[in-house]
């Protein structure tokens, strides 16, 4: 099941399983030893939703040569992996039947919204040749408690898991991006990256905000792209958090994340929604917007943070789209 290789993406980073552990909680992604609120309290998709299902439909098609390439342990070092351009297995999506590739979709599909299938498809095509070179694996067993899709290639990591890791949104944190340039130049138009939208949305809270409030929310450098971990207890978060804001900045702020999320389907969007409730509310999330990659230094900022107590989004917008998004409830 052969692979062909990423295009070389020297910006892109990688995080070990130490740093993937931390993201949640030491343990959380490991075997879920930290104590989540159950999954009945919110909407998480569950190992019958349609993705799930499909997951399930894609393992007991596996060849027995299949699944010494695709079928991974739960705890392979390789699910704690995560980086904006790297495959987690050498089984790429146009080496599997017909039959198997129509599965594959179906998962794509059941996790992303409508316009989110349309524009990964894109996103897929643009940056790396189509869904075909991506790869894929299943951790666990679909047939027994723990399990978990994985789609990855360059700038793009997808999870399916039925709530396996719980309390983690995604199943774990998940990476999107495209390669064209990041930003454009004015507002109005877009140069054809894909998540433009989403930098155009971000700069509007930016534009709401008074002098005083901006000093407080606009930072020299910013922290690597894939520092997503959740802080611990009262640790200090960069940035002008949502208690600072008025009625209709908070609403803006809002919209941002509406955005982040639009892509993906509404069982994990609604988890994303109870998790930041959880974490205290949008009041509790911070805004962070970076001088640290303004392209052609014209005060759109292209490098920006949503950051709370539950959440962790960081967009990278400069040269090119790398975005990381880690979301996770504890009690």
């Amino acid at each position: 099941m052969a692979r062909r290789n990423s295009p070389q993406c020297p910006d892109c980073e990688s995080l070990d399983r130490r740093d993937f552990l931390t993201m949640a909680g030491s343990t959380a992604l490991a075997a879920g030893a930290l104590s989540f609120v159950p999954r009945a309290v919110y909407g998480a998709p569950s190992k019958t939703s349609a993705a799930e299902s499909a997951v399930k439909r894609l393992y007991g098609s596996l060849s027995a040569e299949q699944k010494k390439v695709v079928a991974l342990d739960w705890n392979d070092k390789r699910r704690f992996n995560i980086s904006a351009n790297w495959h987690v297995t050498k089984a790429n999506v146009g080496s599997f039947s017909a039959e198997q590739q129509k599965i594959i979709d179906e998962i794509i599909r059941g996790v992303t919204s409508e316009d989110g299938y349309g524009r990964l498809q894109k996103q897929m095509k643009a940056d790396h040749g189509g869904v075909a070179n991506y790869s894929v694996a299943i951790f666990g067993d679909p047939e027994k408690d723990q399990f978990q899709f994985e789609l990855t290639g360059r700038h793009l990591t997808l999870r399916a898991d039925g709530d396996s890791v719980p309390g983690a949104a995604f199943g774990g944190p998940i990476v999107y991006g495209h390669g064209a340039k990041g930003n454009a130049k004015p507002m109005e138009r877009s140069d054809g990256n894909l998540f433009w939208y989403q930098t155009k949305r971000a700069n509007e809270v930016f534009e709401a905000l008074d002098e005083k409030q901006r000093k407080k929310a606009l930072l020299a450098r910013a922290p690597r792209e894939n520092a997503v971990e959740l802080k611990e207890g009262s640790a200090a978060l960069p940035g002008i958090p949502g208690s600072e804001l008025t009625k209709d900045q908070l609403a803006l702020v809002e919209k941002v994340l509406a955005d982040i999320l639009s892509p993906y389907r509404k069982e994990d969007v609604d988890e994303v929604m109870e998790c930041v409730k959880a974490g205290g509310g949008f009041e509790k999330v911070h805004v962070a917007f970076y001088q640290q990659g303004d392209l052609d230094e014209d005060g759109v900022w292209d490098v920006w943070r949503l950051e709370g107590p539950t959440l962790c989004s960081h967009f990278r917008g400069a040269p090119h789209v790398h975005a990381y998004l880690n979301v996770a409830r504890r009690t």
